[in-house]
């Protein structure tokens, strides 16, 4: 039989009013009386009904979390790190997976917001900004990680992701790469990168590519693809630089297989410095991502925002950095 509040006030011989002013951490009760019934509740495993409390007016201590790819280890990474900062704080997390997909991202929005959950955060991918608007409406935070916002009045965390581009094709190019393929698909913060990978080219006056985005996907078998049709032109390019770690040990597979040395015949630069980038042999060089940053800050955030009932504003960028290992 399911245990309740009253079997709690029982057990711990005080009044349903103590007991919850000991779950909901209010009103002035002693040290004494605290204790013992937070003895009781964990003796009877006692959890509180969620769905009760936000009827009430009072949080859910509930988190949705929206990530694009869970298959990506950059966004299970993440999605990892959110959810371990969140339950040191007590907060529980529902992580939903969109697939990119604007539909997927309105359903998930609208049935976490019926589950009364507390606040969002929303990881990359995001296009469609009326999805945001629908939050904002029912007066819920909402932090954006991954992407930098795409308006004044949402917070954002992320890198710059220009300059993200910009940094690891400045590396290539100091390696003495001249020829450079992007491995991308078509989303907003590929886009940023790109046009930093063209700025990076410019400035050292070399041509680059025509803009193009060989993948469909951000998966290791488009970065295998892209790869296989880039390696066999000619000339072929010097130096791949694939816009996530998972596409470029799909084409760090794609040279294996043509017994094309890395890196002394082709570079293969990634982006994030996710655990598969350390697992791959060779060990992948990377634009490193902050990971643990983005997500400690993101938590914090948008804890802060909960408790004092605010929507957050402004973007915060951290830095990305070059993580050499053996692929340059």
């Amino acid at each position: 039989m399911k245990v309740n509040i009253y079997d709690i006030a029982k057990a711990a011989n005080v009044s349903i009013a103590t007991v919850s002013k000991v779950i909901n951490n209010t009103g002035r009760i002693s040290e004494n009386t605290r204790l013992k019934v937070l003895e009781v509740i964990n003796e009877l495993n006692f959890k509180p009904n969620i769905h009760a409390s936000a009827l009430m007016g009072k949080n859910t201590r509930t988190i949705g979390l929206l990530i694009p790819d869970i298959m990506n280890p950059f966004f299970s990474e993440l999605a990892r790190h959110i959810e371990d900062l969140a339950k040191d704080v007590n907060y529980n997390v529902v992580i939903c997976n969109t697939d990119y997909q604007s539909e997927k991202e309105r359903e998930y929005v609208e049935l976490l917001i019926q589950k009364s959950i507390d606040g969002f955060i929303m990881a990359s991918g995001f296009e469609d900004i009326e999805i945001f608007e629908k939050i904002k409406a029912v007066n819920l935070p909402v932090i954006l990680i991954a992407r930098e916002s795409p308006s004044d009045s949402l917070y954002s965390i992320s890198i710059n992701d220009n300059e993200g581009g910009k940094i690891g094709t400045e590396y290539l190019i100091q390696e003495g790469h001249k020829d450079i393929a992007i491995i991308a698909r078509d989303i907003w913060t590929n886009r940023q990168r790109y046009e930093g990978h063209i700025e990076a080219m410019k400035k050292h006056g070399l041509n680059p590519r025509p803009e193009q985005y060989l993948a469909n996907n951000s998966s290791f078998i488009d970065g295998y693809n892209s790869a296989k049709k880039l390696l066999a032109e000619t000339p072929r390019p010097t130096a791949l630089f694939a816009f996530n770690d998972l596409m470029a040990a799909g084409a760090v597979k794609a040279c294996i297989e043509e017994e094309i040395l890395i890196p002394n015949e082709v570079a293969i630069l990634g982006f994030d410095n996710s655990s598969i980038s350390e697992i791959i042999s060779p060990p992948l060089t990377t634009v490193g991502q902050p990971l643990k940053d983005i997500a400690k800050h993101s938590v914090s955030q948008l804890i802060k925002s909960i408790e004092l009932n605010v929507s957050p504003t402004g973007k915060e960028f951290l830095k990305a950095k070059i993580i050499k290992r053996s692929t340059v």
